[in-house]
């Protein structure tokens, strides 16, 4: 059986129904945040030698310092796993620092170091150019509309991911 004998027989045993991932939109928003996200990650990857998760850990800290591993896992959506792996590379790296939070000797917090904050104040200006340049597609009725939209749809998937 030649492959396209295959891929056809097992489109139709599959389904007769084809999901068209070109116009399924989260594959789409997928796919863009994968080609910006990989721009951006040139900048701090060839720079410091980070990786996304890194670079996600790091301006999570500047803008919240103190923040548990669990509460930068909230604030970015990525797995606990993922940041876990991010915060140790970025603690051995000596880019953040850990202390236990105050009066509970359990939790622990984390924050930048100088040097983290270093590569913060270098990388940052350069990825918001980037976002700029992107975003100078649109007009600016063009990019309130999409706020606005993301916005919506984020909230539509967070409610509706909660019903079940």
């Amino acid at each position: 059986m030649s492959s396209s004998d295959y891929s056809k027989s097992t489109s139709i045993r599959a389904s007769n129904v084809l999901l068209d991932l070109e116009q399924f939109l989260p594959y789409r928003i997928s796919v863009l945040s994968n080609r910006v996200s990989g721009n951006i990650a040139r900048l701090y990857g060839e720079r410091y030698g980070l990786a996304i998760p890194e670079w996600r850990v790091i301006t999570i800290l500047a803008l919240y310092p103190g923040s548990s591993a669990s509460e930068v896992s909230e604030r970015t959506a990525m797995d606990k796993v993922a940041v876990s792996r991010a915060v140790a590379r970025l603690l051995e790296r000596g880019f953040i620092k850990r202390e236990t939070h105050g009066d509970d000797r359990r939790r622990s917090v984390l924050a930048l170091s100088a040097a983290g904050f270093e590569v913060y104040e270098t990388i940052a200006p350069m990825v918001i150019e980037m976002d700029r340049r992107l975003m100078s597609v649109l007009t600016e009725e063009e990019e309130q509309v999409l706020e606005r939209l993301i916005t919506r749809l984020a909230e539509a998937g967070l409610s509706r991911m909660a019903e079940g």
